[in-house]
C-alpha cells in the first residue's frame, strides 16, 4: 500500500523535482540566507530572535507563493483556467464573474503570463527581502481576487484566502524586508554616517 503524502515527503519531492524551477528556487533559497546572513553581520540591530523569526515566516510565504506560481508557467495554463472557471460560476460579485468571462478566459495568452510573472515577483520579493512592501500589496491584491471570486466555490473556505488577505495586509504596514532581507541592507547602508576627515597628527 502507497503510504499516504505528508509534510516530509511533499517537502522532499518539491525540493527535488526535476524541472528548470528547482535549481532556480534553491539559488533564492541559498541567497535568502546569504543575504539575511549579511544583514546579521553588519547590523548589530537585526540580532535578535524577533528578526529572525520574522525572516522565516517570510521565507515561508515566499515558498508558498513560488510554488503556487509552478502550475501557472506558460504555456500550459488548464489549471489557471479551472480556476478561472470557478470564478465565472461563484464569484460574490457579478461584475468579477463578467470580467473574467467576458475579458480574461478569451485572452488567457496574455492574461497568463502576467498572473505567473505576478505571483513568481511576489515569491522573490519575500524570499530575498527585496521591495517587500510592494509585494505584499501585490499578494494582496491576488488574495482579494481570489477571496471574492471563490467565495462561494465547492469545497473552498473563504477565510482560507482570508487568512492569506490578513498576512499579506500585515506585511504591508509591516514590511518584512526590514528583517533580515534586502530591504534591511538597503536602509542600513542609507543610515549609516558618513566618515568624517581623518584628524591630522
Amino acid at each position: 500500500m502507497k503510504p499516504e503524502p505528508n509534510a516530509a515527503t511533499d517537502l522532499l519531492a518539491f525540493l527535488t523535482k526535476p524541472e528548470w524551477t528547482t535549481p532556480v528556487f534553491w539559488a533564492l533559497l541559498v541567497a535568502s540566507a546569504a543575504i539575511a546572513l549579511a544583514a546579521w553581520r553588519q547590523n548589530p540591530g537585526q540580532r535578535s530572535g524577533h528578526h529572525l523569526g520574522i525572516w522565516l515566516l517570510r521565507l515561508t510565504m515566499g515558498v508558498m507563493w513560488w510554488q503556487g506560481s509552478l502550475w501557472k508557467i506558460p504555456p500550459n495554463y488548464d489549471g489557471l483556467v479551472f480556476w478561472m472557471k470557478q470564478i465565472v460560476d461563484h464569484a460574490a460579485i457579478p461584475l468579477q464573474a463578467k470580467l473574467v468571462a467576458r475579458f480574461v478566459l478569451p485572452n488567457i495568452a496574455l492574461f497568463g503570463p502576467a498572473v505567473y510573472a505576478t505571483e513568481a515577483a511576489i515569491a522573490v520579493c519575500f524570499l530575498l527581502g527585496l521591495l517587500t512592501r510592494f509585494g505584499a500589496m501585490l499578494g494582496l491584491l491576488m488574495a482579494v481576487n481570489l477571496w471574492l471570486g471563490l467565495y462561494s466555490a465547492p469545497n473552498e473556505w473563504p477565510w482560507t484566502y482570508g487568512f492569506l488577505i490578513v498576512v499579506q495586509a500585515l506585511f504591508v504596514l509591516d514590511p518584512p524586508g526590514r528583517s533580515l532581507g534586502l530591504d534591511a541592507l538597503g536602509s542600513y547602508r542609507r543610515a549609516a554616517p558618513l566618515p568624517g576627515p581623518r584628524s591630522r597628527d
